[in-house]
């Protein structure tokens, strides 16, 4: 199921991610305001030019300390940098492996 601007508790504080995309089994979905205290499955970064390297790697590692699988960053050429922990990054993603590596 996925999710946008998705509210995460991290070791860091609520960060919002992009876009998200979880199991539709999570109990969190119901509730009101939705905050996630466990990371969904797939979080999405959507790399702008007001975003920083360094805040981007945070908000990665952040959101595989809250349990996140995957983190995609979607980045300004429309390329997408899929990681399966927070330094191992993959040229594809193991739970969706036909999601296309670059937005047109």
């Amino acid at each position: 199921m996925p999710f946008t601007e998705c509210a995460i508790s991290t070791a860091d504080g609520v960060k919002a991610t992009d876009v998200a995309w979880l199991r539709q089994q999570r109990s969190e979905i119901d509730e009101e305001p939705v905050l996630f205290t466990r990371a969904p499955e797939i979080c999405v970064e959507i790399f702008s030019p007001s975003n920083t390297p360094a805040e981007i790697d945070e908000k990665r590692a952040l959101y595989f300390d809250a349990g996140a699988t995957e983190v995609w960053i979607c980045n300004l050429d429309g390329s997408i940098t899929f990681f399966l922990d927070p330094d191992d990054e993959a040229s594809t993603s193991a739970l969706c492996p036909a999601f296309p590596d670059r937005i047109p």
